[in-house]
């Protein structure tokens, strides 16, 4: 059996492999194990260079690359060149904070005694990537696996099976077979890896009902599970702000990537006294996107990779219109076309309780609300089974500072949005995830502490 990638745009086949199962899972798995025991004992400095060489193969592949993700899932070629780019960014910074990261804490200690935490590889990370920033998200997790010490075995999203094997060309090491591997699985033989007691991490990027079934799984034997899900991230456009800077942000952080981002902005409060100003302006800017071939340098939206998510929209939109909201622009599936095209849309008056404000909706779509102000705009925002961003929108500092407190995300910008800083934690809370990647801490996740207790001196 062979797992096929359809092209979103055209509806033809972008890839075909055959699912690893059977004995050619099984060998996959052995050799794991075997190079996550050989690259444990390998010097961190050697670590560091097989990965920087591992960075420069990848950023020579970049055309390549960016024109097989344009072809598995729809992301305009300008954007996958810019995600390229910003892989190889993160996987260098991640690179440059290894060593410090990774060096023992050593304690203080009485005389004759000797104290320190070292952090000690876990093994086989299993790392099941999402398909939407199918190089930015799997990137978060296999290069600090490699640096801590640890094999992977990379089991990418079926839409996007051709980006796992360009991580293992990348990364891999010929004199340890197995050190990085794409895997090509079916959900049932995903499950059963997840069990195996040769993997001793599994890092999840996807839905909520999946993050819920990995961790079931998981918790059958103890292993940890660092679980990347949803968002219905909110965008508060306070009293202050600068509107023109907000709108063109705002949207964009809506629309980039065709809005097919657990951190896009998929709800928008706006102070009543910026209200119509926004809406005429973000329309404008709406109105000048250009849908078309991804493989098109002019192109800036692309298909939605999913096909089913042009109907879910659609839902939404009526939902939210059913509930008294008002439709200024888009709501309707583009017509007379293969590709999965859904327009730029705009909504207002969208009561918080609408699916457009409560459930995700990974497209181009933008619900706005207009509120009194912050104490309304804390409410609305924090209503919600998500936390992964939040965005607020103002001049005030002393503002900001009060919604980072308040707020209940992982992330909370302001004036800016849909933006992962690698010196930062990528985590979420509530229904958005556990665990976390980038930063030092994403370090942390992917290994183990290990106490040392020496006595130094013996009467």
């Amino acid at each position: 059996m062979n797992l096929r990638a359809t092209n979103p745009y055209d509806q033809s086949i972008a890839a075909e492999l055959p699912f690893d199962e059977g004995a050619a899972l099984e060998a996959k798995v052995a050799r794991a194990r075997e190079a996550a025991l050989r690259w444990r004992a390998t010097p961190l400095e050697e670590r560091l260079r097989h990965v920087r060489e591992g960075i420069a193969r990848f950023r020579a592949a970049k055309e390549s690359i960016a024109r097989e993700v344009t072809l598995q899932m729809g992301k305009p070629v300008r954007e996958a060149r810019r995600e390229v780019d910003t892989c190889c960014a993160r996987a260098e910074y991640m690179l440059s904070i290894a060593a410090a990261a990774l060096a023992p804490d050593v304690l203080p200690a009485p005389d004759g005694f000797h104290l320190r935490i070292e952090h000690a590889p876990l093994g086989v990370v299993l790392n099941i990537a999402a398909w939407n920033y199918p190089l930015l998200i799997p990137v978060n997790v296999v290069v600090p696996a490699l640096l801590a010490g640890n094999a992977v075995l990379l089991k990418h999203s079926a839409r996007t099976p051709l980006c796992g094997l360009h991580f293992e060309r990348a990364f891999a090491d010929p004199r340890l077979p197995g050190l990085i591997q794409s895997a090509a699985l079916t959900h049932e033989a995903a499950a059963r890896l997840i069990g195996d007691p040769r993997v001793d991490h599994v890092a999840f990027t996807g839905s909520v009902e999946g993050g819920r079934e990995v961790y079931r799984e998981a918790a059958r034997r103890f292993v940890d599970a660092g679980l990347e899900l949803g968002g219905k991230d909110p965008a508060y456009v306070a009293e202050d702000a600068d509107l023109e800077h907000a709108v063109e942000n705002v949207v964009d952080g809506a629309c980039y990537n065709a809005g097919q981002s657990c951190c896009a902005v998929e709800r928008v409060y706006v102070h009543r006294r910026l209200h119509d100003g926004f809406l005429g302006r973000a329309k404008a800017v709406l109105e000048r996107y250009v849908l078309g071939d991804p493989l098109g340098e002019e192109t800036t939206l692309g298909p939605l990779a999913v096909r089913a998510n042009v109907e879910k929209l659609e839902r939404q939109v009526e939902d939210a219109v059913r509930r008294g909201a008002r439709l200024l622009l888009g709501g309707r599936r583009v017509q007379g076309t293969a590709g999965n095209f859904f327009p730029p849309t705009l909504l207002d008056g969208v009561p918080n309780e609408a699916e457009a404000m409560q459930e995700e909706s990974f497209g181009p779509l933008v619900p706005v609300l207009a509120v009194s102000g912050d104490d309304e705009a804390v409410r609305l925002m924090n209503d919600s089974r998500y936390g992964l961003t939040a965005s607020v929108w103002t001049r005030s500092r002393e503002r900001a500072e009060r919604f980072a407190r308040e707020l209940e995300a992982g992330t909370v910008y302001q004036n800016r949005c849909d933006y992962l800083d690698p010196s930062l934690p990528w985590t979420g809370w509530k229904d958005s995830g556990k665990g976390c990647t980038l930063s030092r801490y994403g370090f942390l996740h992917l290994t183990k502490r290990k106490g040392i207790h020496f006595r130094t001196k013996t009467i």
